[in-house]
């Protein structure tokens, strides 16, 4: 009976994981934790995937960009843009009877970023917008998300176009500063970058 249990409790878990991902947001450049959460029976080995498995260093010592930190945390050092998305970090483990697992938690990793752009200048935002599904802006003074560019229907402002995959803004102004965020297909959060705007010399 306590076997059934303990079965139907991992499957409840996977499947909460797989349609709820924790956010977690680093800033580019630095580093970010994926916690595994898990301090019960004895770790056998952990994967980190996106649409493919991430080769994991097993100390934090090495100098790969993605380590294994503590009994099964996952680091992941001098983020970029393109480490934005979704990961399914994996626990194998064993109790004292068997091996068991894995234990899946699901991540959603935003990469936030802050920059300065000259009144009158061009601003380019690069967000990889291949892997986008919508760009908003929203204003130093307004609480509400605007969309500026969505995959269905193109950029929503003159003065926005895109080029090599970047959003670009001509002659940037005060009313353009504030925060953009990146969204992708599930309207889950990729990038966020807020601009300060800038007087000309």
């Amino acid at each position: 009976m306590f076997n059934i249990l303990y079965v139907l409790l991992l499957f409840s878990f996977f499947k909460k994981g797989e349609t709820s991902p924790t956010l977690k947001a680093g800033i580019r450049g630095g580093n970010i934790t994926l916690p595994c959460q898990y301090g019960g029976s004895e770790i056998l080995n952990i994967d980190l995937s996106r649409s493919e498995i991430i080769p994991v260093c097993q100390t934090e010592e090495c100098s790969c960009r993605v380590c294994k930190k503590g009994a099964c945390d996952v680091v992941i050092k001098d983020l970029s843009f393109s480490d934005a998305g979704k990961y399914n970090l994996r626990v194998y483990y064993r109790n004292e009877q068997a091996e068991l697992g894995p234990i899946i938690r699901t991540y959603q990793l935003c990469v936030d970023d802050e920059i300065s752009a000259k009144i009158g200048e061009e601003l380019k935002l690069d967000v990889l917008l291949s892997n986008a599904d919508k760009v908003q802006h929203q204003s130093r003074r307004s609480t509400g998300w605007r969309d500026d560019w969505s995959r269905t229907d193109g950029a929503q402002r003159e003065r926005i176009t895109i080029r090599d995959g970047n959003l670009i803004i001509s002659n940037f102004t005060a009313r353009d500063a504030g925060s953009y965020r990146v969204l992708d297909h599930d309207g889950e959060p990729l990038i966020t970058v807020k601009v300060r705007a800038e007087k000309l010399n």
